[in-house]
């Protein structure tokens, strides 16, 4: 294994159909500001069939060199595959940091990786720094997300983590930017692999992501019953915006495990974040704390969330989201 690398710190960036993913460049743009600090340089990696073009948008988007492994077989993500290719540039170049999205590809292949080089890995982190040491500071909710530890891995190398989508911020894009693309030789046999995958079938979104979203609206424990829940998605249909849910409201089954924000769930940074019936818990505020405008709906005066929102009502949600929708309808 290589003792020097030019570029301390990776992040590994998916693709979707020659489609680059938004949370990789997200954690690209985090890795960036990591990659300054340490005065290195930040290379990305990328599987995949047909990538070149994605490899120049990653560059653009703040990578100073790419490795990429280009072939028919990593056109769809395969566990086998892109984990042996990885471990393989890991030896060949010993980064000190490693970066993947908290995606399913993510959850998978980082800690397939992680085991093969017996390192340490932090999933789910909700922010990332490094200190005077060269350690990567990885910040994850501890204790059902009553609190926020931080975790370091002072003796292996590289420090792995995968970082929660949303979370960080993607640069600007910069066509001016240089950078240097290196193809990896895959030497893929079909034969060779011990999954073949024969069809990839999208499933349809059954309400609209909140990843992304310019406007969220969010219903909590506060809302009654799968009745008053109605009311929350009146608003985001009325507004333009997409649905949100604390645990309490995905338990209830009034919302889809997919529209949960905070520990467990997702993270979101809309223009404009609606929440109503929600008491504002750590668990759930970590998943907004981004957002541009935060406004809370409660019938209680002391609820924490009115604290942090930066407009506040307080009454019933069955009074206040019908006038709402009405005013939001003659606009």
């Amino acid at each position: 294994m290589n003792d020097e690398c030019s570029e301390s710190v990776w992040i590994f960036a998916e693709q979707r159909n020659c489609k680059l993913m938004t949370s990789s460049l997200e954690i690209l743009g985090g890795a960036r500001k990591i990659a300054d600090k340490m005065k290195t340089k930040l290379a990305a990696v990328l599987f995949g069939y047909d990538v070149k073009n994605s490899a120049r948008e990653l560059i653009a988007y703040g990578a100073d060199k790419v490795y990429i492994a280009d072939d028919n077989l990593l056109s769809s993500y395969h566990s086998e595959a892109y984990s042996t290719m990885l471990v393989n540039l890991i030896k060949q170049h010993n980064p000190e940091i490693l970066l993947f999205s908290a995606t399913a590809i993510g959850r998978d292949l980082a800690p397939t990786v992680a085991a093969k080089i017996r390192t340490g890995l932090t999933a789910d982190c909700v922010e990332l720094n490094i200190n005077e040491k060269r350690k990567l500071l990885q910040i994850v909710p501890a204790f059902g997300g009553n609190m926020m530890a931080t975790v370091i891995c002072p003796e292996h190398k590289p420090q792995m983590a995968t970082v929660r989508p949303g979370v960080m911020k993607n640069l600007e894009r910069d066509r001016s930017r240089h950078g240097e693309i290196v193809k990896v030789d895959t030497s893929l046999k079909e034969e060779d692999m011990k999954i073949r995958i024969v069809e990839v079938v999208a499933e349809k979104p059954k309400v609209l992501p909140i990843e992304g979203a310019v406007v969220v609206v969010a219903g909590g424990w506060g809302v009654g019953n799968a009745e008053n829940w109605r009311l929350i998605e009146e608003l985001a249909e009325a507004i333009g915006g997409a649905v949100g849910a604390t645990r309490p409201a995905v338990d209830e089954n009034w919302a889809l495990e997919g529209q949960m924000i905070g520990v467990g769930g997702k993270t979101v940074r809309p223009e404009l974040y609606i929440g109503a019936g929600i008491s504002g818990a750590l668990q759930h505020v970590v998943g907004i704390q981004d957002s541009k405008i935060i406004v809370a709906i409660n019938i209680d005066p002391n609820a924490p969330i009115l604290k942090g929102a930066d407009f506040g009502i307080v009454g019933d949600l069955r009074e206040i989201i019908p006038c709402l929708v009405n005013a939001i309808k003659a606009l």
